[in-house]
């Protein structure tokens, strides 16, 4: 059987799984909310199709769905729910090749922990709006797959970056700022390392549902990983900006609000994955094109 990737929200992480997977004779297609994304999908050789979660499935949708052996879902929940089950349920339900649903989710769910060390039996405390609905959305996933019986894992994902979207990127255009707030720390995931967890969790999937942080080894203070990729360009550091001081948006106030240090042991122990960036460093040194200090 021809294996064929459905990615419904072709953003950053998908698109990564989708190169790891095209190169290895997958069949993929991709969907966007416009004309200009779609094109972009079809420029990578990919087959695209239109989907904005306002409107039922057209005819490429639809036979895109049926065809799928395997269902990425990267889009968003909003207010009215997750976009995804609430236009597609039925046919994703009877898809007669379908085998396998990745549900890309957030470590927001869990709220603030100040500081501790936390894994996915930890009980949900979601803090931001954005959060509430992710784990409103993790619910209606887990109940669609218990009442279809298909299968399900769900990946928390911690802060996302790779080339074109790190420190290293910030300090070349000049926006880098070290924000820096006592005992604060994030854990981050390169986006290669989240393709290459949603390839392992596709060729050994574990459990009827599973649920998985997608995160580093080490948890860090974010001025260190600015400091760090500085030290690699051999660029000044910039000067730290104390949190009361820094100009920051309600989002990025919001990921200040919450300090936690997230557990990727059980990636390793159910998918026997081996990192290839465990922490900043070796993902810094990549993007960057040397190697770590």
């Amino acid at each position: 059987m021809n294996n064929h990737l459905l990615c419904i929200g072709m953003g950053y992480s998908a698109r990564a799984l989708a190169r790891r997977l095209s190169a290895e004779g997958w069949r993929i297609t991709g969907s966007s909310t416009s004309d200009v994304g779609t094109a972009r999908v079809q420029a990578q050789g990919w087959e695209a199709v239109r989907f904005d979660g306002t409107s039922s499935a057209n005819e490429v949708m639809t036979k895109a769905i049926s065809d799928a052996t395997h269902l990425v879902v990267s889009a968003a929940p909003g207010e009215a729910g997750d976009p995804v089950l609430r236009q597609l349920s039925t046919l994703i339900a009877e898809a007669p090749r379908l085998t396998w649903i990745g549900y890309l989710s957030t470590v927001g769910v869990y709220g603030d922990h100040q500081g501790a060390w936390i894994d996915e039996d930890t009980p949900l405390k979601p803090t931001s709006v954005r959060s509430r609905q992710r784990v409103i959305a993790e619910q209606a996933w887990l109940a669609f797959a218990k009442s279809s019986g298909k299968r399900l894992q769900i990946f928390r994902l911690a802060g996302i970056y790779g080339p074109g979207r790190s420190a290293i990127d910030n300090l070349l255009a000049g926006t880098a700022r070290r924000i820096i707030k006592p005992d604060q720390v994030f854990n981050r995931i390169h986006v290669d390392d989240i393709a290459g967890v949603l390839a392992a969790a596709i060729a050994k999937p574990s459990a009827q549902y599973a649920i998985y942080n997608m995160t580093d080894d080490e948890p860090a203070p974010p001025q260190d990983v600015v400091a760090y990729a500085a030290k690699l360009l051999g660029l000044p550091v910039p000067p730290g900006i104390p949190f009361a001081e820094a100009p920051l948006s309600p989002m990025g106030l919001s990921f200040y609000g919450e300090n936690k240090r997230v557990s990727n042991a059980r990636v390793k122990s159910d998918l026997g994955f081996a990192f290839q960036y465990p922490t900043y460093r070796e993902g810094m040194a990549a993007i960057a094109g040397v190697s770590s200090a």
